[in-house]
């Protein structure tokens, strides 16, 4: 196993709806998740945030995310079961642009079935930051781009305006 190339906006692979995973247990699924593991690591490693990762994103159109902040490891063939009424604002990034952010709008708690690693069917209730990246995740399964979801084309910023913006720096005369 070993961290892969991210594909980037504009390769098409990104734009497909995935495979479900039949066999858990394949050499090419165990492989997969490895890599999307030591890819997580390694782009958090080069660019300091990353929380999830989803197949597609390395060249595998099949349903897996790997996440690892609230819950870690890989989700295989994730489904959103219920979303809240609620819904929150946020600036989103991608590993697929790194340099963009793009704000949109997204349900403030989901749930979520899955199948982990060991094959058990499993459930998850997630809110706000979590909520928004199991979000996020699903929606690469399904070919769609948080660039998809902007709230329009005036809330797409590059990440170095928006650090400027967040953090702006002070003249001293």
């Amino acid at each position: 196993m070993s961290a892969r190339e991210i594909l980037l906006l504009g390769n098409p692979t990104l734009r497909n709806i995935c495979a479900p995973v039949r066999n858990l247990r394949s050499t090419e699924i165990r492989n997969v998740i490895g890599d999307l593991h030591d890819t997580l690591d390694r782009f958090r490693k080069t660019h300091g945030f990353g929380r999830g990762i989803a197949a597609p994103q390395i060249g595998s159109p099949i349903r897996i995310i790997y996440i690892d902040c609230e819950y870690r490891g890989a989700l295989i063939n994730p489904t959103i079961t219920k979303k809240s009424r609620r819904k929150f604002m946020l600036w989103d990034d991608c590993f697929s642009f790194p340099d963009i952010l793009v704000k949109l709008e997204r349900n403030y708690s989901v749930e979520v079935r899955f199948t982990d690693e060991s094959g058990k069917r499993r459930s998850i209730k997630a809110s706000a930051a979590f909520s928004e990246l199991l979000q996020h995740e699903i929606d690469h399964l399904d070919g769609i781009l948080a660039i998809d979801r902007a709230i329009d084309s005036k809330h797409i910023i590059l990440r170095s305006e928006y650090d400027k913006i967040r953090h702006p720096t002070r003249l001293v005369l």
